[in-house]
């Protein structure tokens, strides 16, 4: 049998500039490249027409094709990654495993069952800081304790910064150490119990003039003004090192944004709680929801009577986007307006957002219910009409996925903003007394 390296892809779908593939390729064996549809995590989706699903798939196509061109292929498997590893463990003398670090919880441990593993045949497993430019305690304050607020962390991590964090791996010039092997057939969406809408995703790259006019048409939904590498991030199909630089001549607002991404990352690994449903500020548990269920199930299809709420989750469920500005109005309503527990609109994030990781939505959601790290205080409260008038005040936005809104048969409000804003204060306040 001879002898090879394997190369794990995850979160970082691309043969360019991919900290742990260069270490493979330079690791003087033949590389193979691995993919796992991780039966684990998909047997868990409700959706299964899940367009993350068919954006993985048309990413390993795109690569396969890349890696076809010279005599090399993926191998793509459908399972639990032990089982699959047992299997090629069995079928290759493997000198050693390569992957890039993936920081969520689940992730994590079953990183530690496969390292175990592969301890046990002799195996080393390799990791690589890939998906982020500073990982875990990279920046820290100066006593060693992690930042729990954003200005801070990110002074800290742009005077952290140098050239060396933002270099490319020069992965192209080791290409031909890729292992000369028969095609590869990449499991069918249809095999593995899912199907693709063939609706075209959004290009990995970011306009130069887009941004540079970000500062400005950021917060603008009826806008194309937000870059929309969300899903790009999550799953590595565009490098952070180049899109970091790129922000870094362009767009300081851009950069903060990208920031914002790795502040919440850090805050997930030295507080793991908040992964597991709870707040970061413990005293946010003893707030007393009302969680009405019709009245959820009306926020989820865009039915609540407020536009601009309606307009976000009707984009969510078309698309798998929503713009940025609009998830802070939708979750502030769910949480203040409806008073319905913050986790139950995270979830539902996570089961439709194609751009969904965990870190950021946690985040996100935590600071919209006035809970998180560096959150809104619990009596900032959005009023909907008023974040209309400010970021859609040619109501392109709404016109577009709620056109009936003038039409009789357009539900009313289903709350009055200013009796559900005092409701919220008197429930977060009293939460609060407890402390």
């Amino acid at each position: 049998m001879k002898k090879l390296v394997i190369f794990w892809f995850r979160r970082d779908l691309r043969l360019d500039d991919n900290a742990g593939l260069y270490h493979a390729l330079k690791s003087g064996y033949p590389v193979l490249p691995v993919f796992i549809f991780d039966r684990k995590i998909l047997d868990r989706l409700e959706n299964r027409n899940d367009r993350r699903v068919e954006f993985i798939h048309a990413a390993l196509v795109e690569m396969q094709g890349e890696l076809e061109e010279r005599g090399a292929s993926l191998e793509v498997h459908y399972g639990l990654p032990l089982d699959v590893f047992r299997r090629l463990t069995d079928s290759y003398l493997i000198m050693g495993v390569y992957t890039n670090t993936d920081y969520e919880p689940y992730a994590t441990e079953r990183d530690l069952a496969v390292g175990r593993l592969l301890q046990e045949r002799g195996i080393p497993f390799y990791n690589y800081k890939d998906q982020v430019i500073f990982e875990k305690g990279e920046v820290l304050k100066d006593d060693g304790k992690p930042y729990t607020i954003f200005t801070p962390y990110s002074r800290k991590w742009k005077s952290t910064l140098s050239d060396f964090y933002l270099s490319s791996y020069p992965t192209k010039k080791y290409w031909r150490h890729f292992l000369e092997h028969r095609r590869g057939a990449i499991p069918s969406l249809a095999s593995m119990g899912f199907s693709g809408s063939g609706e075209p995703f959004s290009p990995a790259v970011v306009r130069a003039d887009l941004l540079r006019d970000y500062e400005k048409t950021r917060d603008l939904p009826g806008v194309a003004g937000t870059s929309r590498m969300g899903v790009h991030l999550r799953m590595g199909t565009v490098s952070i090192r180049a899109l970091a630089r790129k922000a870094g001549e362009l767009s300081e607002t851009y950069l903060n944004e990208l920031i914002w991404r790795e502040f919440y990352q850090m805050i997930l690994w030295h507080f793991p709680a908040v992964g597991q449903g709870r707040s970061f500020r413990p005293v946010y548990d003893h707030v007393r929801w009302r969680n009405n269920e019709k009245e959820f199930e009306r926020w989820c299809a865009g039915q609540t009577g407020y536009p601009i709420v309606d307009a976000g989750m009707r984009e969510l469920n078309a698309t798998g986007f929503m713009h940025n500005r609009v998830r802070m109005i939708v979750a502030s309503f769910l949480a203040k307006h409806l008073l319905i527990d913050w986790r139950w609109g995270e979830a539902y994030f996570a089961e439709r957002l194609l751009d969904f990781e965990l870190a950021s939505n946690n985040g996100n959601w935590q600071w919209a219910a006035g809970c998180g790290c560096d959150a809104a205080p619990y009596f900032r409260v959005f009023n909907p009409t008023t974040q209309t008038r400010r970021f859609d005040p040619g109501l392109s936005y709404i016109r577009k996925w709620v056109p009936e809104w003038q039409e009789p048969g357009y539900p009313r409000p289903m709350v009055d903003h200013d009796e559900a804003r005092k409701r919220a204060l008197e429930a977060y306040s009293k939460a609060v007394k407890r402390e």
